[in-house]
C-alpha cells in the first residue's frame, strides 16, 4: 500500500474528457523515505500537487484552444499533470516538471489512464540551474507564484530557459505575490497583459483569479 488514497476524476477541457488520478482529499500524506522533507515539502503542503485546482483547469482548458504550432512549451509545477496531458493530447512538444517526489509516477500513470504516450518530465527545482533543460517558446504555471519567493525564482527560470522571443501564461488566484514579479518580468523586457478571469470556489475573495500573458520579441538584426 502506498500509504495514501486516491480517487478518479474526469474533467471536461476542450469539449475532451480527461481521466485523472488524483489523491483523495487534502488530509493525504505519505513520506516514507524522507524525500518530500529533505527537498522542502512540509507535511501540510505534500498534498496540495494532487488535486486539480481551479487555477489549474483555467490553464488547462486555455492549452486547448492555444497556438502551439512550432513550440517547445515548458509546464512549471505541473502536479497531476492536467495541462501538459491536455498539450500532449493535442500533440504539442511539452515538458512537464516539478519537484514533488510523486508527480512523475502520476503524471505517467494519467497519461495511461488517457491512452497517450508517457509525456517527458523533469525534476525541476526552481532555485537550482538545469543547463542541461534548454530553452523553451513558451513556458505555463498555474497557482505557481504561492509564496513569496516564488516570483524571484521563476524570474530567474524565464531568464534561464526562455528563448529570446518568449511567452509566459500564468494563472494566479491572488495570492498577492503578484506585483514583485511583474516587475521583476519588465525589467528583462516582457510586457505583461490580463487575458482572463475566473472565479475560484476555494478562495475567500471569489473571481479574483486572473491568467496572465507575459511576451517579448527579441530585437530584430540589421545586415
Amino acid at each position: 500500500m502506498p500509504g495514501y488514497t486516491t480517487r478518479i476524476l474526469t474533467i471536461p477541457v476542450g469539449g475532451h474528457d480527461f481521466r485523472i488520478r488524483a489523491l483523495s482529499d487534502l488530509q493525504q500524506f505519505a513520506d516514507p523515505t524522507g524525500r518530500a522533507e529533505r527537498v522542502g515539502i512540509h507535511s501540510s503542503l505534500w498534498s496540495l500537487f494532487g488535486q486539480v485546482w481551479p487555477a489549474g483547469r483555467v490553464l488547462a482548458e486555455t492549452m486547448s484552444q492555444l497556438d502551439i504550432a512550432g513550440k517547445r512549451i515548458l509546464e512549471l509545477g505541473c502536479g497531476l499533470g492536467l495541462s501538459s496531458l491536455v498539450l500532449a493530447h493535442r500533440g504539442a512538444n511539452v515538458v512537464a516538471s516539478d519537484h514533488h517526489p510523486l508527480a512523475e509516477s502520476f503524471l505517467a500513470y494519467n497519461a495511461g489512464l488517457n491512452d497517450l504516450p508517457s509525456v517527458h518530465y523533469r525534476d525541476l527545482p526552481w532555485e537550482l540551474p538545469d543547463a542541461t533543460l534548454g530553452r523553451f517558446d513558451l513556458i505555463i504555471g498555474s497557482d505557481v507564484l504561492y509564496e513569496r519567493g516564488h516570483g524571484v525564482q521563476i524570474a530567474a527560470m524565464m531568464e534561464r530557459h526562455a528563448k529570446p522571443s518568449a511567452e509566459l501564461l500564468l494563472t494566479d488566484p491572488g495570492r498577492g505575490n503578484l506585483g514583485g514579479f511583474s516587475r521583476a518580468m519588465a525589467a528583462q523586457g516582457y510586457e505583461m497583459e490580463e487575458v482572463g478571469g475566473f472565479g475560484d470556489e476555494e478562495s475567500p475573495s471569489p473571481g479574483r483569479g486572473r491568467l496572465l500573458r507575459y511576451w517579448r520579441h527579441a530585437p530584430v538584426a540589421h545586415a
